[in-house]
């Protein structure tokens, strides 16, 4: 997200397909079975490609094969995976990653740790495969102390970060060093660094009982939700993208929903769907964010007027770009919606995932940019014949593994029941499967306008197996839609969440 990334809210239950032999690609079938178990090849395809080339460093280079930490060293692609491999319920994959869980040592590190990645990946990853594990995955795995393990790590890892929030107002540095509790030095956080920290962290002292990492999240929080000064708010529940560390103020008015910005938004409605009580006023927040970007951001290409998508705003000016990592938004609107009951909500939450469709359905490789805009006095030369047959032109063409557009697919797919949105994500899995597939895993792409993707990034991201085939998966699983309800993104983890048709389960939330 920014990221990232961010989420999916899942109940697990039953039996599920068999899994296909490693590194032998299932023919991509039309029926639902044969779908799934090519999605779950392709998890398996970049596990052993991961596990043979880089394991235990943090991700994979799927051309050279050599490894990456740009996580910490700590096993990002292995903490990202440990969820999907519950849910498509892989007990091999699952206990190897356990048992390298249970060798991470969260305080050896050269690096600067980021405060924001290392939640919704490293702590994320471990509290959902508890929650999981816990609950309707049980079965998975026989020894309980590896479980528990999970849990004790996540505090270990709570307690090391936890000095981060150790500012004036309590807005977190998200830039540390955990060796000497120093910091970057920044003067500002981000709103999306700032208000994708609070679940996973309200979760870890919901489990424990230690209720200081919820007190410190919430109170970082509490500055997003009361924005100050009152030009940080332009409109009711949209807000700025920079928070001083120093006072808890806004430094700016800059209104998005793009990366940097995105997860605030998504994490307001999860809170509330965590615990409808406790956090009420998340929701409230959310709605009002909701309906004044309805109201105020909506945008039309002029030459694809047809299509539905969010401007940014500052000062009075309209931006009108956005990137992939915005594509949740239709996910968001589409959640908020249906835990809600408004049909209005869930209704527009499908125009913009139909508009995110045509960044996918208009390139060459059936894949959406990174970035894309649709001003019509700013297309570029070579492109004003894409931009009127697409309604968009792109800024760059970059594709390097992200979930956003086909997860907000997914979550169409599971409102509406109907076929055409899970019928997208396929497309969507075959054309990454088919440009981004290397003999040891999966390559970014350089232009997915271009013949064959252009070039390729030779990095494989870990949000690769915690969000893309969770969802690709999910969406194709058999009984799935009877089984599990979705309240997150991308990916995720956490405990006891209302389900949108009444009571309650027990789900996992990654980011």
């Amino acid at each position: 997200m920014l990221l990232p990334s961010l989420s999916v809210a899942l109940a697990l239950a039953g039996s599920s397909l068999a899994l296909p032999q490693a590194n032998q690609p299932v023919p991509l079938g039309n029926d639902v079975s044969s779908r799934a178990a090519a999605v779950k090849e392709a998890f398996s395809h970049a596990w052993d490609g991961y596990l043979k080339y880089a394991f235990p460093h943090d991700e994979l280079h799927p051309i050279s094969n050599g490894y990456g930490d740009s996580r910490n060293g700590w096993g990002a692609s292995a903490v990202d995976a440990l969820s999907t491999a519950i849910v498509m319920r892989n007990a091999t994959i699952v206990n190897q990653i356990l048992d390298h869980i249970a060798t991470i040592d969260y305080s050896k590190t050269s690096d600067m740790v980021s405060l924001f990645e290392t939640t919704i990946r490293y702590l994320g990853g471990m509290l959902s495969g508890y929650d999981l594990l816990k609950g309707p995955a049980a079965d998975l795995v026989k020894n309980s102390t590896k479980v528990d393990l999970l849990l004790r790590q996540s505090k270990i890892l709570g307690d090391m970060l936890k000095f981060a929030f150790d500012t004036p107002s309590g807005v977190p540095y998200n830039n540390i060093n955990i060796t000497s509790h120093g910091n970057d030095g920044a003067k500002t956080n981000g709103l999306a660094v700032t208000g994708t920290l609070v679940l996973e962290w309200t979760r870890l002292s919901d489990l424990t009982g230690d209720q200081e990492y919820a007190k410190l999240s919430q109170k970082a929080e509490s500055y997003l939700l009361a924005p100050q000064p009152s030009s940080a708010e332009p409109f009711e529940g949209l807000v700025g993208s920079s928070i001083s560390i120093q006072t808890g103020q806004f430094t700016d008015g800059f209104v998005s929903w793009n990366g940097g910005d995105d997860s605030f938004y998504e994490y307001l409605m999860k809170m509330y769907v965590y615990d409808p009580k406790r956090f009420a006023t998340y929701k409230d927040r959310w709605v009002a964010a909701a309906e004044s970007s309805i109201e105020h951001l909506v945008s039309h290409p002029a030459s694809r007027p047809d299509l539905t998508f969010l401007a940014t705003y500052n000062n009075g000016s309209y931006g009108l770009s956005s990137q992939h990592l915005a594509c949740f938004d239709g996910g968001s609107f589409l959640l908020g919606g249906t835990v809600l009951n408004r049909a209005d909500l869930i209704d527009f939450g499908l125009k913009l995932v139909d508009g995110c469709f045509d960044t996918y359905n208009q390139t060459l490789t059936g894949i959406g940019p990174e970035s894309f805009g649709w001003d019509a006095n700013s297309v570029p030369a070579d492109q004003k014949e894409f931009y009127e047959r697409a309604g968009f032109y792109i800024q760059s063409g970059a594709y390097i593994l992200r979930p956003e557009v086909i997860e907000s697919f997914y979550y169409a797919y599971r409102v509406t029941g109907k076929k055409q949105y899970r019928d997208w994500v396929w497309n969507a899995f075959v054309a990454i499967d088919k440009y981004c597939r290397t003999g040891s895993g999966f390559a970014g792409l350089t232009n997915v306008n271009a013949v064959n993707g252009g070039g390729r990034y030779d990095n494989q991201e870990s949000f690769l197996f915690a969000e893309v085939m969770k969802y690709a998966y999910l969406t194709h699983a058999p009984g799935m839609r009877a089984r599990l309800f979705a309240v997150d993104e991308a990916n995720e983890n956490r405990g006891r969440v209302a389900s949108p048709t009444g009571g309650r389960q027990q789900v996992c939330v990654q980011h």
